[in-house]
């Protein structure tokens, strides 16, 4: 294979390859387009060596496969967040940012023995109404067994588009006989608004209320994508029409998402126009302000007491809701100091659509103008990621956080009227930063100003001190039809088993 068949490995049109050919032995004019590309040369040099001269023949899937992992190399060299994102990994991606793929409707995991496994079946979907249940073994797709697949594998030979069939062999919990259930594929939407726990009533709504009596509400916030601001906008419009008098709102483990919908997500809460976010490009010229834009009528930003639960998991997105939110005064923030994620990256699009990179394009600036990033040698004490307000941390211990996220997974599951969860002589867990956080809304709504209405600020009154708050800005206007994407993919650690949805 000629050094220049190898091109179309990094993604080179011929044209182009042609004009770094000729730049070679054009004039002295050319010699700035040639010392552009000098690097291009050796890396397609190298290339050429191996395929020619490599102890082991190389097939065009190696080659690409080394092609890919010699471009993340250099990219995670540049910092943690840039990187390739290749065909497969692509639409799986664009999944996760769309909220919504074909498939039947189940969350699958591996369990210490590295069974295929459901967690649990989402309610009104294929595999619920065909009787797959949580707990189930997947010993079969299609024929086909699992029993060497990855969790990956797995997930694609569920998936595919809807209106096509698929059969699924599973082993129920406690029985002796699988059983071959056949289900249609449908579009899946993946909620990223939950609430604490299902209605009563049925398995698929969920109940927003941790204290009904005193109106307190609990929404859960597991990532930003495309469809969470509608969401969470008709959450937050029923809550305030059942009056709602308190507010938490868990953004714990939340690894991030669009940039869009941060913003959108804080304008539900704060008033026209306040600051959210500053975004700043490279020497931080092309300096972009986004603004909160109160454009659901049915919401009111409110001045009821709201508390925001993070932890050191809560990551990009979450931290622009968070930060806007303290420095405005509009909310306290519960819990731990968050993951520390301050830069953009910017998904451009490669091979046709077919894969893309995700590079990092710029850094962004809670209101008060301070730093939220966490750069590899950040100490303690620098300034970075969003604290806790004074009086509002919870320490946890490695033992707490893990069984914080058993609870949370019984949680969530979905089970059948006469299907029982398994105790396994579990004592009560007792969640202490919801318990503090709760604490603080309770408090303020017991309280009340001069004037005999609740405090204007959302509940107590913080000191600049307190909240962290040094300033605010009012930069340029707000701009928001942005598709910048904030820490989708990203390989933030988790206290979570590992798990897809199909």
């Amino acid at each position: 294979m000629s050094r220049w068949n190898l091109a179309w490995l990094l993604g080179i049109c011929i044209a182009s390859v042609g004009g770094l050919s000729l730049g070679f032995s054009a004039p002295s004019r050319d010699s700035a387009l040639q010392k552009k590309h000098e690097n291009l040369k050796l890396l397609v040099d190298v290339l050429e060596e191996v395929q020619g001269k490599y102890v082991k023949e190389l097939d065009p899937d190696k080659m690409r496969d080394l092609v890919e992992n010699m471009i993340n190399s250099g990219l995670e060299r540049l910092d943690p967040h840039s990187s390739f994102i290749n065909p497969d990994e692509y639409k799986q991606f664009m999944k996760q940012s769309k909220g919504k793929f074909g498939g039947v409707g189940i969350r699958i995991g591996l369990d210490k023995n590295n069974q295929i496994f459901v967690e649990s079946p989402m309610v009104g979907t294929p595999a619920y109404e065909a009787g797959v249940m949580a707990g189930d073994f997947i010993l079969k797709i299609d024929g086909k067994t699992t029993e060497s697949m990855s969790l990956k594998k797995v997930v694609e030979f569920i998936q595919g588009e809807p209106g096509t069939k698929v059969k699924m062999t599973v082993l129920h919990e406690g029985a002796k006989t699988p059983v071959d259930l056949e289900m249609e594929r449908a579009e899946i939407h993946i909620d990223s608004v939950l609430g604490d726990h299902r209605s009563k009533d049925n398995g698929k709504d969920w109940d927003y209320w941790v204290d009904e009596q005193q109106k307190i509400a609990y929404v859960r916030v597991v990532a930003f994508t495309e469809t969470t601001t509608q969401e969470l906008t008709k959450v937050v419009a029923d809550l305030q029409k059942a009056g709602m008098k308190g507010l938490v709102l868990d953004l714990r483990n939340n690894p991030g998402g669009l940039l869009r919908s941060a913003v959108e997500v804080s304008s539900l809460f704060l008033p026209e126009g306040k600051s959210v976010v500053t975004t700043k490009g490279r020497n931080n010229m092309r300096e972009e302000a986004f603004r909160a834009r109160n454009e659901a009528p049915n919401v009111v930003p409110g001045s009821y007491p709201i508390a925001i639960l993070l932890n050191r998991y809560s990551a990009s997105a979450s931290e622009i809701v968070a930060a806007a939110l303290q420095d405005h005064f509009r909310a306290i923030i519960v819990g731990e100091r968050s993951y520390g994620k301050g830069s953009v990256q910017n998904v451009i699009s490669m091979e046709n659509g077919q894969s893309a990179l995700k590079l990092t394009t710029a850094s962004y600036w809670r209101p008060s103008s301070r730093n939220i990033h966490r750069f590899p040698d950040s100490k303690d004490e620098d300034e970075w990621g969003v604290k806790p307000t004074k009086g509002y941390e919870v320490k946890l211990s490695d033992e707490e956080r893990i069984e914080y996220f058993k609870h949370r997974r019984d949680r969530d599951i979905v089970r059948r009227p006469n299907q029982e969860p398994k105790e396994n002589g579990k004592k009560e867990f007792r969640d202490r930063v919801l318990d503090k956080a709760m604490e603080y809304v309770r408090e303020n709504l017991n309280k009340k100003d001069n004037a005999g209405n609740p405090p204007a600020n959302g509940g107590a009154a913080l000191t600049p001190r307190q909240s962290g708050v040094v300033r605010d800005v009012f930069p340029d206007q707000f701009q928001n039809r942005r598709s910048t994407l904030f820490g989708i993919g990203e390989q933030v650690p988790q206290f979570e088993a590992i798990r897809e949805d199909a």
